[in-house]
């Protein structure tokens, strides 16, 4: 057993692997790691392949985040897809990395419900990824998908139907009509944050993301009286439709467009063969006052399964930075 980073000719090799993991996810693919590379504060990712002989068993997709006075951190989103003797045989090449790029850390944060502790490496609750989802089964049919919804995600969709809201697919091939609906979202997704306090990205991050991972991603817009009130980004990878980000507007509210919105997409992904819906992310089971609480609450009105995964988990290379930087962080 052997790894060696993968060159540029190797991501369709690396594609079709990840395809057939069962634990891969859209972060583990080489358009993934296109779409970061668009990012300024990024810039670079390589993919580490395990082989055994000249067959490819496993590796990882590897990101760049960059920090300030020359340094950065290694990050593995949704990876390594490894077993965990191949961990050591990863970390050697991302260690040659870690020393070309001034890399203070990697994290990693592989999809598993049952926890795996790696020789080295720290626990972190401060990972990118959510410890907690809900995935609907969207092998069901619609009937039965709407009947383990609770009765109030139901009635909600029903009175956006009855109130007229109409929800309609953007289309990067169409560069001017994109641009503009890209731009609703976008104005959406600024009053969201301001109601919602959290962070969002520059407009530039979510075109980059469509157009690069496209077909794999979709942007959904509902449209209320001539306005754009609500819109999701919605990926797709293997079998499960995930949505990545949401945005409502503070106006028509009582019109209940995302819950039409997230019906349609849900339809959508089912018509095209898709075995789950993800609704990525929601607060930890029994915590009050998490800043998840509203979107939780929102989401849990579609029903599906709870499933949790175990924590990120961090390995310094350079422990007395690497102890700067979680004190800052902690004290942000």
């Amino acid at each position: 057993m052997h790894a060696r980073l993968l060159d540029k000719s190797e991501e369709e090799l690396w594609d079709n692997f990840a395809e057939s993991h069962p634990f891969s996810t859209i972060h583990q693919t080489s358009k993934w790691g296109h779409f970061q590379a668009h990012r300024p504060s990024r810039g670079k990712y390589w993919i580490i392949g395990v082989f055994e002989g000249k067959k490819l068993i496993g590796g990882s997709m590897l990101i760049r985040y960059l920090l300030p006075k020359n340094h950065c951190w290694l990050y593995t989103p949704r990876g390594p897809l490894a077993r965990p003797e191949m961990m050591p045989h990863i970390l050697e090449q991302i260690k040659k990395i870690a020393t070309e790029e001034n890399a203070i850390f990697l994290r990693i944060d592989p999809p598993l419900q049952k926890a795996i502790n790696y020789d080295g490496f720290k626990t972190t609750s401060k990972g990118h990824q959510p410890e907690h989802t809900l995935i609907l089964d969207l092998d069901a049919s619609e009937e039965a998908l709407l009947k383990q919804m609770k009765q109030k995600g139901r009635y909600n969709i029903k009175i956006a139907e009855n109130k007229g809201v109409k929800i309609h697919k953007a289309n990067p091939k169409f560069p001017n009509k994109f641009a503009y609906d890209l731009g609703k979202f976008y104005h959406i997704l600024q009053q969201t944050t301001k109601r919602d306090r959290f962070h969002s990205h520059g407009q530039g991050f979510y075109k980059a993301m469509i157009e690069t991972l496209y077909p794999g991603a979709a942007l959904y817009l509902a449209n209320y009286e001539g306005e754009e009130i609500a819109g999701a980004i919605i990926t797709y990878h293997k079998d499960t439709a995930t949505y990545y980000y949401g945005a409502s507007s503070d106006t028509h509210r009582n019109a209940m467009a995302p819950y039409l919105l997230h019906w349609e997409a849900m339809k959508d992904a089912k018509k095209k063969g898709f075995k789950y819906y993800d609704l990525f992310g929601i607060s930890p089971p029994h915590s009050k006052n998490h800043h998840w609480k509203g979107v939780t609450e929102f989401k849990k009105k579609f029903g599906g399964t709870h499933v949790s995964y175990q924590k990120a988990q961090e390995y310094p290379f350079k422990k007395f930075m690497y102890f700067l930087y979680r004190l800052y962080k902690a004290l942000r």
